[in-house]
């Protein structure tokens, strides 16, 4: 059992979906939570989850940093703010460029940097960034998100040893297709769409956004004291297949 009683927990983007998922199970798991989250009308879904909401544009340099000098302490932080845009080649703009590169990569570097002090004082920090699956293999319209996700893979590996020195692990969590409440969406609006998403993967099922919240938990927590560097795939088998399907 994942255990994180008297953590502290940071988790940005976690008014719904995979991070929602993820602070439910931190908290499961005994962490108090903290998330810093853009979207107002998410605050009741965290309160009932039993976590702290902060209101908060993770592109807004001054304002992350003023959260952070009112944290008391950190235990671990997980980057999991993020946004996906699919769009052609030729139709994506800078606007597009800009706001994936701000949410999904340098808010993730920033905050890290912000929080390196806190999370070195607690003496066995973890950082858990979350990537996606298209950083190993995406698709066709996906570039600039794909490349962000990318990104923070690499990232990740050179935190580890940026911050290990400060007893900072840093790793980063990739997940497939997740039943979020936009893909649970599409799967309800289309006949088989569902039988179809399950077909992708080995374990003839999708991600539930509890099962990606389990394994940031259990990176986060002293159970996974041996893993720093690296990127940890969880997509029940998605990217794993050879070849097309039939």
């Amino acid at each position: 059992m994942i255990d994180l009683t008297g953590k502290s927990i940071v988790v940005t983007g976690g008014g719904a979906g995979i991070g929602l998922g993820i602070v439910r199970q931190c908290i499961a798991a005994g962490a108090d939570v903290t998330v810093l989250e853009i979207n107002s009308n998410a605050q009741d879904a965290v309160a009932n989850v039993g976590a702290d909401f902060v209101q908060v544009d993770v592109r807004d340099a001054d304002a992350l940093a003023t959260v952070v000098a009112g944290l008391d302490r950190c235990d671990g932080l997980v980057n999991n703010a993020g946004i996906t845009i699919q769009t052609p080649l030729s139709e994506l703009s800078l606007e597009d460029m800009d706001k994936l590169w701000s949410i999904n990569q340098r808010a993730v570097l920033l905050l890290s940097k912000l929080l390196t002090d806190k999370l070195a004082a607690s003496g066995a920090g973890s950082i858990v960034n979350i990537a996606s699956n298209h950083a190993k293999a995406s698709a066709r319209d996906y570039e600039a998100y794909a490349g962000t996700k990318g990104a923070i893979v690499a990232m990740s590996r050179a935190l580890a040893w940026s911050l290990g020195p400060k007893n900072i692990r840093v790793n980063a969590l990739a997940p497939g297709l997740t039943m979020t409440e936009a893909v649970t969406k599409v799967a309800e609006s289309h006949d088989g769409m569902m039988e179809t998403f399950n077909s992708l993967h080995a374990t003839g099922r999708v991600n539930s956004v509890d099962d990606i919240g389990k394994v940031a938990a259990f990176l986060l927590s002293e159970a996974s004291a041996a893993i720093t560097g690296s990127e940890i795939i969880a997509d029940q088998g998605m990217s794993a297949r050879l070849g097309a399907l039939p």
